[in-house]
């Protein structure tokens, strides 16, 4: 299993949410670049980043820091929020960025998810947000009347490869990760599945990992000092 180390992007700082709310943000750091690269010093060979300012407005906001950390660390980046269109696919690959998630366009734009798939395929994937067993789109402030496993039933028959799976509910929150949830769609679907929201321990880590999962993300545990992401690094192998 591979770790992410998460950057959340806004104003050009790492920051992160509590549960979603961008009215309860904590700045980490005013150099993400900065942080990228202690990721790569600890052993990371992934970064998973999001633009919080694209997940709200659906237009890029954080492009050139985030072409600044790829081409610093050559880590494997997958990046998300608010890519609702070709251009900004584009834009992103063109600058080194390894796979694009897309998100609230994955269910309000199948056209544009299965053009996205044709054009460029296992680069795309798709990040869902859940809350209370829905998906979760813009920027967490809306709740569309989709069930998880329907979700991913339907994007398994579109081709995605890759889920980034998000319970809102233990984002931030320090309560540790939904494992359950994470071993009934692992067990469910065969798709490379990437868990977020609520890793908080190194326990977390050896669990998802022993369930195969393809990745964890690990956010605020890593920023408060309650994962050392070398340990889990190691412990996700």
């Amino acid at each position: 299993m591979y770790i992410y180390p998460a950057i959340d992007l806004y104003g050009g700082k790492a920051v992160r949410l509590l549960k979603g709310d961008y009215a309860r943000m904590t700045v980490y750091s005013d150099d993400p670049v900065s942080v990228a690269r202690d990721f790569a010093a600890a052993g990371a060979s992934h970064i998973h980043l999001v633009d919080l300012e694209g997940a709200k407005t659906g237009k890029p906001a954080n492009l050139d820091t985030i072409a600044k950390i790829v081409e610093t660390t050559r880590l494997f980046a997958e990046v998300g929020g608010g890519i609702r269109d070709m251009e900004t696919v584009e834009s992103y690959l063109s600058i080194g960025v390894s796979r694009v998630i897309l998100g609230t366009a994955a269910v309000n734009n199948l056209d544009f998810l299965k053009a996205a798939l044709r054009k460029y395929g296992d680069k795309i994937a798709v990040g869902v947000d859940l809350k209370d067993g829905y998906v979760a789109i813009k920027g967490w402030t809306e709740t569309s009347d989709l069930q998880a496993e329907d979700f991913f039933g339907k994007m398994k028959s579109l081709g995605v490869k890759t889920v980034i799976c998000t319970d809102i509910s233990r984002d931030g929150a320090m309560k540790g990760t939904n494992r359950e949830l994470y071993r009934e769609l692992s067990e469910k679907f065969d798709m490379a599945l990437i868990a977020s929201g609520g890793v908080s321990s190194l326990e977390d880590v050896t669990a998802l990992a022993a369930m195969q999962l393809h990745g964890a993300i690990i956010g605020k545990a890593y920023y408060i000092g309650a994962v050392d992401l070398k340990q889990a690094v190691e412990a996700a192998k």
